[in-house]
Protein backbone atom coordinates (compact mmCIF):
# COMPACT_ATOMS: atom_id res chain seq x y z
CA UNK A 1 0.00 0.00 0.00
CA UNK A 2 1.04 3.57 -0.67
CA UNK A 3 -0.60 6.66 0.78
CA UNK A 4 -2.22 9.07 -1.70
CA UNK A 5 -4.49 12.09 -1.40
CA UNK A 6 -8.23 11.54 -1.27
CA UNK A 7 -10.80 13.67 -3.05
CA UNK A 8 -12.17 16.45 -0.87
CA UNK A 9 -13.84 19.86 -1.03
CA UNK A 10 -14.42 22.58 1.52
CA UNK A 11 -16.75 21.20 4.16
CA UNK A 12 -18.38 24.54 4.97
CA UNK A 13 -19.55 24.92 1.38
CA UNK A 14 -20.93 21.38 1.51
CA UNK A 15 -22.65 22.18 4.81
CA UNK A 16 -24.23 25.25 3.23
CA UNK A 17 -25.46 23.13 0.31
CA UNK A 18 -26.98 20.62 2.74
CA UNK A 19 -28.82 23.39 4.60
CA UNK A 20 -30.19 24.71 1.29
CA UNK A 21 -31.45 21.20 0.51
CA UNK A 22 -33.21 21.09 3.86
CA UNK A 23 -34.80 24.47 3.16
CA UNK A 24 -35.91 23.11 -0.21
CA UNK A 25 -37.42 20.08 1.51
CA UNK A 26 -39.46 22.34 3.76
CA UNK A 27 -40.51 24.45 0.80
CA UNK A 28 -41.67 21.48 -1.27
CA UNK A 29 -43.43 20.02 1.76
CA UNK A 30 -45.57 23.12 1.88
CA UNK A 31 -46.40 22.73 -1.84
CA UNK A 32 -46.93 18.96 -1.56
CA UNK A 33 -44.31 18.02 -4.22
CA UNK A 34 -43.43 14.49 -3.16
CA UNK A 35 -40.74 13.91 -5.80
CA UNK A 36 -38.80 17.03 -4.88
CA UNK A 37 -39.18 16.29 -1.18
CA UNK A 38 -37.53 12.90 -1.64
CA UNK A 39 -34.82 14.32 -3.93
CA UNK A 40 -33.82 17.20 -1.66
CA UNK A 41 -33.95 15.04 1.49
CA UNK A 42 -31.81 12.35 -0.11
CA UNK A 43 -29.30 14.92 -1.37
CA UNK A 44 -29.02 16.50 2.08
CA UNK A 45 -28.51 13.08 3.64
CA UNK A 46 -25.74 12.24 1.15
CA UNK A 47 -23.97 15.55 1.78
CA UNK A 48 -24.16 15.14 5.56
CA UNK A 49 -22.75 11.61 5.29
CA UNK A 50 -19.77 12.93 3.32
CA UNK A 51 -18.68 15.49 5.94
CA UNK A 52 -15.65 14.64 8.03
CA UNK A 53 -13.54 16.52 10.58
CA UNK A 54 -9.75 16.11 10.57
CA UNK A 55 -7.94 17.09 13.76
CA UNK A 56 -4.39 18.54 13.71
CA UNK A 57 -1.72 15.86 13.22
CA UNK A 58 -4.30 13.28 12.22
CA UNK A 59 -5.07 11.51 8.96
CA UNK A 60 -8.45 10.28 7.77
CA UNK A 61 -8.14 7.14 5.66
CA UNK A 62 -11.04 6.92 3.19
CA UNK A 63 -12.35 3.40 2.44
CA UNK A 64 -15.26 2.98 0.03
CA UNK A 65 -16.80 -0.51 0.05
CA UNK A 66 -13.45 -2.16 0.82
CA UNK A 67 -11.39 -0.01 -1.55
CA UNK A 68 -8.77 2.44 -0.37
CA UNK A 69 -9.43 5.83 -2.00
CA UNK A 70 -6.82 7.98 -0.24
CA UNK A 71 -6.07 9.92 2.93
CA UNK A 72 -6.85 13.42 4.14
CA UNK A 73 -4.07 15.06 6.19
CA UNK A 74 -5.16 18.74 6.18
CA UNK A 75 -7.04 19.59 9.36
CA UNK A 76 -10.49 21.14 9.20
CA UNK A 77 -14.00 20.31 7.95
CA UNK A 78 -14.07 18.53 4.60
CA UNK A 79 -16.52 16.89 2.25
CA UNK A 80 -15.27 13.63 0.77
CA UNK A 81 -16.73 10.51 -0.80
CA UNK A 82 -20.18 9.91 0.76
CA UNK A 83 -21.09 6.64 2.44
CA UNK A 84 -17.41 5.83 2.98
CA UNK A 85 -15.60 4.53 6.04
CA UNK A 86 -13.12 7.06 7.45
CA UNK A 87 -10.55 5.58 9.84
CA UNK A 88 -8.36 7.82 12.00
CA UNK A 89 -4.57 7.41 12.12
CA UNK A 90 -2.57 9.61 14.49
CA UNK A 91 0.45 11.39 12.98
CA UNK A 92 1.67 12.69 16.36
CA UNK A 93 5.08 11.84 17.75
CA UNK A 94 4.86 8.91 20.16
CA UNK A 95 7.34 7.10 22.35
CA UNK A 96 7.55 3.54 23.54
CA UNK A 97 9.41 2.36 26.63
CA UNK A 98 10.47 -1.24 26.26
CA UNK A 99 10.43 -3.73 29.08
CA UNK A 100 13.68 -4.55 30.86
CA UNK A 101 14.99 -7.50 28.88
CA UNK A 102 17.55 -10.06 29.98
CA UNK A 103 19.89 -10.97 27.11
CA UNK A 104 23.40 -12.32 26.66
CA UNK A 105 26.02 -9.97 25.26
CA UNK A 106 28.56 -11.06 22.65
CA UNK A 107 30.70 -12.65 25.37
CA UNK A 108 27.79 -14.61 26.81
CA UNK A 109 27.36 -12.50 29.95
CA UNK A 110 23.70 -11.98 30.95
CA UNK A 111 22.77 -8.29 31.02
CA UNK A 112 19.58 -6.35 31.67
CA UNK A 113 18.75 -3.76 29.01
CA UNK A 114 15.87 -1.45 28.10
CA UNK A 115 15.34 1.36 25.59
CA UNK A 116 12.97 4.17 24.63
CA UNK A 117 11.87 4.54 21.00
CA UNK A 118 10.51 7.84 19.61
CA UNK A 119 8.50 7.37 16.41
CA UNK A 120 5.70 8.75 14.25
CA UNK A 121 3.54 7.53 11.35
CA UNK A 122 4.53 8.97 7.97
CA UNK A 123 2.37 6.72 5.75
CA UNK A 124 -1.18 6.22 7.02
CA UNK A 125 -2.03 3.60 4.39
CA UNK A 126 0.88 1.34 5.36
CA UNK A 127 0.15 1.79 9.08
CA UNK A 128 -3.49 0.79 8.64
CA UNK A 129 -3.37 -1.89 5.94
CA UNK A 130 0.09 -3.49 5.91
CA UNK A 131 0.13 -4.53 9.59
CA UNK A 132 -2.64 -5.59 11.94
CA UNK A 133 -1.84 -3.08 14.67
CA UNK A 134 1.05 -0.72 14.01
CA UNK A 135 1.52 0.24 17.69
CA UNK A 136 1.82 -3.41 18.73
CA UNK A 137 4.08 -3.99 15.73
CA UNK A 138 6.39 -1.19 16.92
CA UNK A 139 6.49 -2.70 20.40
CA UNK A 140 7.39 -6.21 19.28
CA UNK A 141 9.93 -5.12 16.66
CA UNK A 142 11.58 -2.72 19.13
CA UNK A 143 12.21 -5.50 21.61
CA UNK A 144 13.46 -7.78 18.84
CA UNK A 145 15.89 -5.15 17.53
CA UNK A 146 17.08 -4.36 21.06
CA UNK A 147 17.87 -8.01 21.69
CA UNK A 148 19.74 -8.28 18.41
CA UNK A 149 21.85 -5.17 19.00
CA UNK A 150 22.67 -6.24 22.58
CA UNK A 151 24.09 -9.55 21.35
CA UNK A 152 26.51 -7.78 18.95
CA UNK A 153 28.55 -5.94 21.61
CA UNK A 154 30.10 -6.74 24.99
CA UNK A 155 28.80 -4.98 28.07
CA UNK A 156 32.27 -3.50 28.71
CA UNK A 157 35.57 -3.93 26.86
CA UNK A 158 37.67 -3.02 29.94
CA UNK A 159 39.96 -0.67 28.07
CA UNK A 160 40.41 -2.86 25.01
CA UNK A 161 39.69 -1.71 21.46
CA UNK A 162 36.19 -1.94 20.02
CA UNK A 163 32.69 -0.81 20.94
CA UNK A 164 30.82 -1.78 24.10
CA UNK A 165 27.30 -1.19 25.36
CA UNK A 166 28.50 0.83 28.36
CA UNK A 167 31.23 2.95 26.79
CA UNK A 168 29.71 3.68 23.35
CA UNK A 169 26.15 4.75 24.07
CA UNK A 170 25.94 7.04 21.02
CA UNK A 171 27.15 4.39 18.57
CA UNK A 172 24.82 1.76 20.05
CA UNK A 173 21.86 4.17 19.87
CA UNK A 174 22.64 4.91 16.21
CA UNK A 175 22.84 1.19 15.42
CA UNK A 176 19.55 0.54 17.22
CA UNK A 177 17.84 3.42 15.37
CA UNK A 178 19.08 2.18 11.99
CA UNK A 179 17.92 -1.39 12.59
CA UNK A 180 14.54 -0.26 13.91
CA UNK A 181 13.99 1.93 10.85
CA UNK A 182 14.61 -1.04 8.59
CA UNK A 183 12.13 -3.17 10.52
CA UNK A 184 9.39 -0.53 10.90
CA UNK A 185 9.47 0.87 7.36
CA UNK A 186 6.92 -1.82 6.47
CA UNK A 187 4.39 -0.18 8.79
CA UNK A 188 4.97 3.36 7.46
CA UNK A 189 6.68 4.40 10.70
CA UNK A 190 9.65 6.74 11.00
CA UNK A 191 12.00 6.14 13.95
CA UNK A 192 13.18 9.54 15.19
CA UNK A 193 15.35 8.33 18.06
CA UNK A 194 16.16 5.20 20.04
CA UNK A 195 18.26 5.24 23.21
CA UNK A 196 19.12 2.89 26.03
CA UNK A 197 17.39 3.74 29.30
CA UNK A 198 18.67 0.86 31.42
CA UNK A 199 21.87 -1.18 31.25
CA UNK A 200 23.22 -3.43 34.00
CA UNK A 201 24.64 -6.86 34.58
CA UNK A 202 22.12 -9.49 35.58
CA UNK A 203 21.88 -10.05 39.32
CA UNK A 204 23.58 -13.46 39.19
CA UNK A 205 26.88 -12.01 37.93
CA UNK A 206 26.63 -8.39 39.07
CA UNK A 207 28.82 -8.93 42.16
CA UNK A 208 31.60 -10.72 40.27
CA UNK A 209 31.64 -8.12 37.49
CA UNK A 210 31.77 -5.30 40.04
CA UNK A 211 34.89 -6.85 41.57
CA UNK A 212 36.40 -7.11 38.09
CA UNK A 213 35.69 -3.45 37.39
CA UNK A 214 37.20 -2.43 40.72
CA UNK A 215 40.30 -4.51 40.06
CA UNK A 216 40.71 -2.97 36.61
CA UNK A 217 40.38 0.53 38.08
CA UNK A 218 42.95 -0.20 40.78
CA UNK A 219 45.35 -1.67 38.23
CA UNK A 220 45.00 1.35 35.95
CA UNK A 221 45.58 3.74 38.87
CA UNK A 222 48.68 1.79 40.00
CA UNK A 223 50.08 1.93 36.49
CA UNK A 224 49.75 5.72 36.41
CA UNK A 225 51.38 6.03 39.85
CA UNK A 226 54.29 3.79 38.88
CA UNK A 227 54.88 5.67 35.61
CA UNK A 228 54.90 8.95 37.49
CA UNK A 229 57.19 7.65 40.21
CA UNK A 230 59.76 6.36 37.70
CA UNK A 231 59.79 9.73 35.97
CA UNK A 232 60.26 11.59 39.25
CA UNK A 233 63.16 9.35 40.34
CA UNK A 234 64.83 9.72 36.96
CA UNK A 235 64.53 13.52 37.14
CA UNK A 236 65.94 13.57 40.69
CA UNK A 237 69.02 11.48 39.80
CA UNK A 238 69.73 13.50 36.66
CA UNK A 239 69.54 16.78 38.58
CA UNK A 240 71.81 15.53 41.37
CA UNK A 241 74.42 14.41 38.87
CA UNK A 242 74.09 17.55 36.74
CA UNK A 243 74.55 19.98 39.64
CA UNK A 244 77.33 17.88 41.14
CA UNK A 245 75.73 17.68 44.53
CA UNK A 246 76.92 14.11 45.04
CA UNK A 247 78.32 11.22 43.13
CA UNK A 248 76.90 7.77 43.66
CA UNK A 249 78.28 4.43 42.71
CA UNK A 250 76.07 1.75 41.21
CA UNK A 251 75.07 0.13 44.50
CA UNK A 252 74.18 3.41 46.22
CA UNK A 253 72.29 4.55 43.16
CA UNK A 254 70.22 1.36 43.26
CA UNK A 255 69.55 1.87 46.97
CA UNK A 256 68.45 5.47 46.40
CA UNK A 257 66.14 4.46 43.54
CA UNK A 258 64.59 1.79 45.76
CA UNK A 259 64.01 4.22 48.63
CA UNK A 260 62.52 6.91 46.40
CA UNK A 261 60.16 4.47 44.69
CA UNK A 262 58.99 3.10 48.03
CA UNK A 263 58.40 6.62 49.37
CA UNK A 264 56.44 7.76 46.32
CA UNK A 265 54.41 4.64 45.60
CA UNK A 266 53.54 3.70 49.17
CA UNK A 267 49.88 4.27 50.10
CA UNK A 268 50.93 5.53 53.53
CA UNK A 269 53.32 8.35 54.21
CA UNK A 270 56.93 7.18 54.34
CA UNK A 271 58.64 7.35 57.78
CA UNK A 272 62.09 8.95 57.44
CA UNK A 273 65.10 7.30 59.08
CA UNK A 274 67.92 9.71 59.91
CA UNK A 275 71.46 8.36 59.60
CA UNK A 276 73.63 10.28 62.12
CA UNK A 277 76.83 8.49 61.29
CA UNK A 278 78.65 5.18 61.48
CA UNK A 279 80.15 3.51 64.54
CA UNK A 280 83.31 2.71 62.58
Amino acid sequence: MQENKAWKVNGFLALLAALLCLIGTVYYSIHFNLLMIVATSLLALIIFSSLTIVQPNQARVIIFFGRYLGSIRENGLWMTVPLSLRSVVSLRVSNFNSKTLKVNDVEGNPVEIAAVVVFRVIDSAKALFDVTNYEQFVEIQSETALRHVATKYPYDNFGEEGFSLRSNAEEVAAELTRELQERLALAGVEVMEARLTHLAYATEIASAMLQRQQASAILAARQIIVDGAVGMVQMALLRLEKEGILELDHERKVAMINNLLVAIISERGAQPILNTGSLY
